[in-house]
């Protein structure tokens, strides 16, 4: 075989290799010990010299638009990823974002709002362990992201993790320390990945066929309470002035506490007519809200113009609260944009 044989069927492999663009925000996975504890220090192109093997199937860029433990990560820099990948959207075949776990959730589905219907992979993944290290699932979840992300039957918002491919509206951190960390809640997995053989359980990219679109505002005047028994409803009086909305993450499928005193039916009265939404969620990790099966739920409901979250993880209940707010306060649009699927999030 001549040598300008082999020479044309490496362009043309080259040809057909997808393009990636690598975000490093930092986290874990990018994180050195220092005498203070964990802290990112590793770069964007340090990561991808521990997984050489990846450039056999994609080409690589890479950017480093922050570096930060995840617990810094805010919305802006949620924006900041929306309009980096909007920027290069036009020039890659898929994005994969370093992120660290302790908020990687939220990042996910936070992108899910700000860049719906693309049909090009985003996949936010990193690590429980620093990749520096020799016993570590860093390698394997960069890698594993890398593939997914220069498949042809990949598209949408995803977090790529310990071997399982998860929408990015649907994933939890469950377990603290463990290398399986997330769960799909609620929804199944997109895909599983082993060595290199990707399973899709859903496939269905061809039927993606609405306008990709790009967001540029999250609001994050949005307050989370979460219920315990006695709780004082009058804690709820001074958040007013300061948010535009409310979570209140209650018992079981959904409902306020009445000891005796209407504290919180009062509240609830006063949010609302002041024009504040408030979204009723739940504790329960697994099966979602159903305000309408107690009197404690379905009276609120009934009475107050309240939306729930239903089969919504918190963290797109958060992140989508704060893509909704940014583009009206009006209710009944709140309402429609709130309870419209977006990338997999709600099945009620």
């Amino acid at each position: 075989m001549s040598y300008n044989r082999i020479n044309e069927r490496g362009i043309r492999r080259l040809q057909r290799m997808k393009k990636i663009l690598l975000i490093a925000t930092g986290g874990t996975i990018a994180s050195k010990y220092t005498e203070y504890g964990l802290k990112p220090q590793i770069s964007a192109e340090e990561l991808l010299k521990y997984v050489p093997d990846a450039a056999g199937f994609c080409e690589i860029d890479a950017v480093e638009p922050f570096s930060l433990d995840s617990t810094n990560v805010c919305a802006a820099h949620w924006v900041e990823l929306a309009k980096l990948i909007e920027q290069k959207y036009e020039y890659y075949d898929g994005f994969v974002v370093c992120h660290g776990t302790d908020t990687m959730a939220y990042t996910a589905a936070a992108l899910s709002y700000l860049i719906q219907n693309n049909r090009k992979p985003i996949v936010v993944t990193g690590a429980q362990k620093p990749i520096d290290l020799a016993i570590t699932d860093a390698r394997m979840n960069l890698m594993d992201s890398l593939r997914f992300a220069a498949h042809p039957r990949a598209h949408g918002t995803v977090i790529v993790f310990g071997g399982r491919v998860i929408a990015g509206t649907r994933a939890k951190k469950e377990f603290s320390k463990r290398y399986n960390a997330f769960s799909s809640i609620n929804y199944p997995d997109i895909a599983v990945i082993h060595d290199d053989r990707i399973v899709f359980y859903i496939d269905d990219k061809d039927q993606a066929t609405t306008p990709l679109r790009f967001y540029h505002a999250m609001n994050n005047k949005i307050f989370l309470l979460k219920l315990i028994p006695s709780i004082d409803a009058g804690v709820l009086e001074g958040l007013m002035q300061y948010y535009d909305g409310l979570i209140i993450e209650s018992f079981g499928v959904g409902g306020l506490p009445d000891y005796g005193d209407h504290e919180f039916m009062a509240m609830l009265e006063k949010w609302t007519k002041a024009g504040k939404l408030v979204v009723m969620s739940t504790q329960v990790t697994n099966d979602g809200s159903d305000m309408c099966v107690y009197e404690v739920g379905k009276e609120i409901k009934t009475h107050f113009p309240i939306l729930e979250s239903y089969d919504m993880t918190l963290e797109a209940t958060v992140t989508k609260m704060m893509w909704v707010f940014a583009q009206t306060l009006d209710f009944e649009e709140c309402k429609k944009l709130f309870y419209t699927t977006i990338n997999r999030d709600i099945l009620f």
